[in-house]
């Protein structure tokens, strides 16, 4: 089992930039991959992008060009750098640990307890 804990998420004006954090604990966090997710009001858990344990990283269509992802293994902790918000982009964002097995799909083995982000028009 991995503990995830998410921080970073706010009140933020369109056009603006946030950057989450997930720091992860209870396993050897350079061996998994991570992802992150979002769910708005009334619609599905939808995903984000991921990052293998070796770096490499992949985005839905909605985040590429906008959102980054990145890890520090030293700090067992793995980034969302979120620029050019829109109100589009609110939602309570989740961090997951678990395996990628195709790009843009994400197997999530366990999960953080979620960060809400809102983005104001």
């Amino acid at each position: 089992q991995v503990r995830l804990v998410e921080s970073g998420g706010g009140l933020v004006q369109a056009g603006g930039s946030l950057r989450l954090s997930c720091a992860a604990s209870g396993r050897a966090f350079s061996r998994i991959d991570m992802g992150w997710f979002r769910q708005a009001p009334g619609k599905e858990r939808e995903f984000v992008g991921a990052i293998r344990w070796s770096g490499g990283s992949g985005y839905a269509d909605s985040a590429k060009g906008r959102f980054t992802i990145s890890r520090d293994n030293g700090k067992n902790t793995v980034y969302l750098q979120m620029n050019s918000l829109t109100p589009e982009d609110t939602a309570v964002y989740y961090c997951a640990s678990g395996t990628i097995v195709s790009p843009g799909r994400l197997i999530a083995r366990d999960w953080g307890q979620g960060t809400q982000v809102t983005v104001s028009s």
